[in-house]
């Protein structure tokens, strides 16, 4: 459970991009911006080394997502940075995307693939993940290369596990 902090910088998030009419966008970017941000310990360290100035801390955010992200996605990485507040921009983001899909009446669906997915591939994912739970589903793609193929799927607290790695440890076990 996020701590109240947390809490109230997703909903500040949430009401900026809603409001801007970029909510969809915005999301998906800051959930981006998140898998990097976890997946690179250079990154997490510059953004969260409080001997490195706010200012220059928001440059690097500016400089990283400047062209690649909208000016609303920027801005509110590049704030939550200048408040020293870095470290928990992750959980942030979580809660935000939770946010903004029970706000769409839907589940999200957290999907480790080792390779990026196509929107058709997304979208029969979501439908047969929507059949399989019973709920109506927002996919969420991690590239993960320890899946080695196929996919992990999570939606709330279901694991669907139809990866090559799954496969694998499983066969390793039978042994």
């Amino acid at each position: 459970m996020a701590d109240d902090r947390t809490l109230a910088y997703a909903e500040a998030l949430f009401g900026v991009a809603r409001a801007e009419g970029t909510l969809g966008e915005v999301e998906d970017e800051l959930f981006r911006f998140s898998q990097t941000l976890q997946g690179s310990d250079k990154l997490r360290e510059a953004l969260t080394d409080p001997g490195i100035p706010a200012t220059r801390r928001q440059q690097i955010v500016e400089d990283l997502l400047g062209g690649r992200a909208s000016a609303t996605t920027v801005a509110l990485v590049s704030m939550v940075v200048g408040t020293g507040r870095a470290r928990q921009l992750p959980d942030i983001i979580r809660e935000l995307v939770e946010m903004s899909a029970a706000e769409a009446n839907k589940e999200v669906a957290e999907v480790r693939s080792a390779i990026p997915l196509t929107d058709d591939q997304r979208k029969r994912l979501a439908d047969a993940l929507g059949e399989a739970t019973g709920k109506q589903v927002e996919v969420k793609v991690v590239i993960d290369p320890s899946v080695m193929g196929g996919i992990v799927a999570q939606v709330g607290d279901t694991v669907i596990d139809g990866s090559v790695r799954g496969r694998l440890d499983k066969l390793k076990n039978a042994f």
